[in-house]
């Protein structure tokens, strides 16, 4: 099943007419837009529920073994009840289980010596052909105590559970399901409890080969929505306002059966445009605004496909009548904020902390007279993910705990961060923000679709 589908998408990427950030961007007529947007090989519900079943046995059989075997935990243990579902719980679910049923108990058992990790359900059912079903309630009534019975049958060294001071994402047992869970153990079963904060990381940051070969896809795909938001398909400068274009880019998500994980924003900066000293994203700098010739465009915009996130902030800029480029010092500007890139995607290396990666990246911007602030962050499951936290836009020395965590090889990453730019001929400060998806293994950094060196350019004909 997985090699028909693989053979599939490759075929109808390879005839796709995606276009990408790195190449400078062409008008397109509204008819042609919606012909590149029919040709966007994105998989029917049917193939989706295929191929995220696929990717979860294949991570469970191929990513799962190595992280129990490098955090010590032979048994995990994740329990669920429905509608109230453990973050992690829910990336190990079937395509066709939007959600836990009655109460999910997923057992995952590592026998070691190179045998498969088992995978069990203390449950009502079977969870689909993933995790086999091994409680029978006509025979033990009490769910809890047919858990408890398969701890003394398997007889694990440790037991983890998803309990996490620091981790939201790995703090999914709730309080009623955790007081129940150790009041059914025995003292030697009980003794055997451990947090498994680390392994629930390692699962929601490691990304698996096959993730790697459908993520550019879903990049690309933002990448090219970006690309026609930031053209005369859809500005008309002295008409259009931000707004609209945010709204565009809902409906375009949309018409690709595709969604959002958080609401697209588009702003601008401008000549004589106030600006307070003290920069603050947190405030919408230019919400609703005409966009005008001279404008400088950003947008924040972000999709959801194949339970994978992407995460993506570019540039725009709204010719004059009489320019054919966008001015030089704007274009200095991006090369700048490229620069950046380059200066803190260079100092990734495994082991290496969140906060030594800012930290030698912000010193040696600084040496090079560049103005940085960064704040990226790990992307896969969720948008803001698992893994290794690199600074916060109001965090610049350092994350405490998050920002402690080492990286480690294949996760990935949205490398987000903006330079901050005085302009003489605006007479004031601008800030060139990029954000783009990046993978992380032995050959360094790697950005999964390209990223951005040219402005977009907007006719003002």
């Amino acid at each position: 099943m997985f090699h028909n589908l693989l053979a599939i998408f490759i075929l109808s990427l390879g005839s796709a007419a995606l276009t990408h950030a790195t190449q400078q961007p062409d008008p397109k007529d509204s008819q042609e837009a919606v012909d590149a947007a029919q040709q966007y090989p994105i998989l029917s519900m049917r193939e989706r529920a295929a191929m995220i079943d696929t990717m979860l046995a294949d991570r469970l059989d191929n990513v799962l073994p190595d992280l129990m075997a490098r955090e010590g935990i032979d048994m995990w243990v994740l329990v669920s009840r429905e509608y109230n579902e453990d973050p992690v719980l829910k990336t190990m679910l079937p395509a066709t289980w939007l959600s836990a049923r009655r109460r999910t108990i997923l057992v995952l058992f590592n026998p070691g010596e190179g045998k498969p990790v088992e995978r069990l359900a203390v449950a009502r059912y079977n969870v689909d052909s993933l995790f086999a079903k091994t409680w029978d309630k006509e025979k033990q009534p009490d769910q809890w105590q047919a858990l408890l019975a398969l701890i003394k049958q398997k007889n694990p060294s440790k037991i983890g559970i998803n309990i996490s001071k620091h981790y939201g994402l790995a703090d999914g047992l709730n309080a009623t399901e955790y007081q129940e869970f150790t009041a059914a153990l025995d003292k030697f079963s009980a003794e055997k409890i451990v947090s498994g904060e680390k392994l629930a990381i390692g699962w929601l940051e490691t990304r698996s080969k096959l993730e790697m070969q459908l993520y550019p896809q879903l990049t690309a795909i933002g990448h090219d929505l970006i690309k026609r938001a930031f053209s005369n398909e859809v500005i008309t400068p002295g008409i259009t306002t931000t707004e609209d274009v945010v709204w565009w880019l809902r409906e375009q998500t949309r018409e690709l059966k595709l969604s959002t994980w958080f609401h697209p924003s588009v702003s601008l900066q401008r000549a004589r445009q106030y600006d307070s000293e003290k920069w603050d994203p947190a405030k919408e700098l230019s919400q609703g605004q005409v966009i005008q010739p001279g404008d400088l465009l950003h947008v924040d915009f972000g999709l959801v496909y194949l339970r994978l996130h992407s995460d993506q902030q570019q540039h725009a800029y709204v010719l004059k009548s009489d320019e054919v480029e966008a001015p030089l010092f704007l274009q200095k500007a991006l090369a700048i904020g490229n620069r950046l890139q380059d200066i803190f995607t260079a100092n990734f290396a495994q082991g290496r902390t969140g906060n030594e990666v800012l930290k030698l990246s912000r010193q040696q911007a600084i040496a090079e007279n560049i103005k940085p602030t960064i704040y990226t962050h790990p992307i896969g499951f969720h948008g803001h993910a698992a893994g290794t936290t690199l600074g916060m836009w109001d965090s610049q020395d350092g994350v405490p705990v998050q920002g402690d965590y080492p990286l480690h090889y294949n996760t990935a990453y949205s490398i987000e961060l903006n330079a901050a730019v005085f302009v003489e001929e605006w007479h004031k400060e601008i800030r060139i923000m990029l954000e783009e998806q990046a993978y992380f293994d032995q050959q360094g950094v790697q950005y999964i679709d390209g990223r951005q060196r040219q402005l977009h350019l907007i006719s003002s004909q």
